[in-house]
């Protein structure tokens, strides 16, 4: 069961990438997202990313406490999942999808106000909680730029 939790809390080993794991899945989540656009709806991002919230919350908690760490680095199914909820509502359009990208790892990084706060949260609610809300603040900005500029 470790190795299963394992592999899926990292994304296929993602998490292990030397140089920025987090950016690299969030970029990888963004070219899935755009090629799984030409034959799905938009609305199966949001229940795919409903089903690999949870998910994520079981891998990531079994996989952080078999590291014995807070919120590992190597984990990061919750930058999938982020990723996606920020790219949900947008046109399919790499350009919008950079846009997103862009936006989501900004609050990632930074996290602010409430992103800090589900960051606080020890367990895999609070590792999968900070990026669903700062995936969810960079669809607003995006999509509020969507929609005064395009």
């Amino acid at each position: 069961m470790n190795k299963l939790a394992e592999i899926f809390a990292t994304v296929l080993y993602i998490g292990r990438l030397p140089l920025a794991p987090g950016t690299w899945c969030s970029f990888i989540a963004l070219v899935v997202w755009y090629i799984l656009r030409f034959w799905i709806a938009g609305n199966f991002i949001l229940y795919a990313s409903l089903i690999l919230f949870f998910v994520g919350v079981a891998v990531s908690t079994i996989h952080a406490e078999t590291l014995e760490e807070d919120d590992p680095s190597e984990i990061v199914i919750d930058e999938w999942v982020g990723q996606w909820l920020a790219l949900w509502m947008l046109p399919h359009s790499f350009l919008w999808g950079l846009v997103a990208f862009g936006f989501f790892r900004i609050f990632d990084i930074f996290k602010p106000g409430p992103i800090q706060m589900m960051d606080d949260i020890k367990s895999g609610v609070g590792i999968m909680m900070d990026d669903v809300v700062a995936g969810i603040l960079a669809l607003f900005v995006t999509q509020s730029l969507v929609y005064f500029m395009g």
